[in-house]
């Protein structure tokens, strides 16, 4: 399957770390909080060494978030994921020089919320795309679904080389904000950000596509689901992170790379500071750049990072990464990107 374009889109309105904080004590919900909670988020998010500068958010009134019902997080969720994801098509399909109503297939990956008919169907009608498109959405792969995406889009690309592709990420990840004394629960609320990513595929090769995707690999590990996975509380996403997850990813990443026989160009979802990190020292490999610089620029967006890292690699440089993603499951994905001339 060859790529011809790349996008990405995020809400308008972004925010420091130190803008989180003050959002946070507007809510006056840290009074609900042990001491110790409120210090754990006032020392990450005042940290003058944080390793995220800004992160942007799709919902109204971010003061509110924690006070919201679960029918009214997922009503914003259903405005905000296609709205955000058709910025990001938009793009893609400019870049591309392809108009909406030639796609011929449209697969979406989300895991913070759920609408049903899916987000494909939103933005197909929003969009007017052909009524004849195949559609697909993933739901429930977490911040790893990228690369199953693509695997999924690159099943169609093999059944119909002519057909053109659109893949889309896209994460509302303020509609699943939560607050509690787990310091895993706020670390999340201190890391993620909103943003959706878009690429446009065929199974043939043209003038504009200079980058093959194959060679997927995934790697499951339900023993360590409960590292890194959503709860429901009270019908509202909650997210459990475990201190064990930059081991845990660092070794499946290693083993994903080890089967890939240990490509050197590599572009890995964000995850966080510390994840990446352990990936580098794992690997033994010089820092993940463009990873921490999509941390920086957005937090972590979940599924659409490995992409907008993808994105931005390619456009500094000819380079054929390996692409991995990783997160709910515990599971961990990989592809190769070739550079054909």
């Amino acid at each position: 399957m060859y790529l011809h374009s790349l996008a990405h889109a995020v809400p308008s309105n972004s925010y420091s770390q130190a803008d989180c904080w003050e959002l946070l004590n507007q809510t006056g919900q840290l009074e609900s909080l042990r001491p110790a909670s409120v210090s754990l988020l006032r020392k990450v998010l005042l940290n003058p060494n944080s390793p995220i500068d800004k992160r942007h958010f799709a919902l109204p009134d971010p003061e509110k978030y924690l006070s919201l019902s679960a029918s009214e997080l997922n009503h914003a969720f259903e405005a905000a994921a296609p709205a955000l994801s058709i910025q990001a098509l938009n793009q893609a399909l400019e870049r591309a020089d392809t108009y909406a109503n030639q796609l011929d297939a449209l697969f979406v990956c989300t895991c913070t919320g759920y609408i049903c008919p899916g987000i494909s169907s939103h933005i197909a009608g929003q969009m007017g795309l052909n009524p004849h498109i195949y559609l697909q959405d993933l739901v429930g792969l977490g911040c790893g679904a990228a690369i199953p995406t693509l695997r999924s889009a690159a099943g169609f690309a093999a059944l119909h080389p002519q057909a053109r592709i659109a893949c889309v990420m896209v994460e509302i990840c303020s509609a699943a904000f939560y607050l509690d004394n787990d310091p895993g629960v706020l670390i999340s609320l201190c890391l993620f950000g909103d943003g959706a990513a878009a690429s446009i595929w065929s199974g043939k090769k043209s003038s504009k596509s200079h980058y093959r995707i194959g060679n997927f690999d995934t790697l499951h590990l339900p023993e360590k689901r409960e590292c890194l996975r959503f709860g429901n509380r009270e019908g509202k996403l909650r997210n459990q992170l475990s201190p064990a997850v930059p081991d845990v990813a660092a070794g499946s990443v290693e083993s994903l790379w080890l089967r890939a026989n240990k490509p050197a160009s590599i572009i890995s979802h964000t995850g966080g500071r510390e994840v990446l990190w352990a990936i580098e020292k794992q690997l033994t490999i010089t820092p993940l750049q463009d990873s921490h610089s999509v941390l920086a620029d957005y937090g972590n967006v979940s599924s659409p990072s490995v992409m907008i890292s993808l994105e931005r690699q390619l456009q500094s440089k000819n380079a054929a990464p390996w692409l991995v993603a990783f997160g709910a499951g515990f599971a961990a994905h990989s592809a190769q990107l070739v550079h054909e001339f």
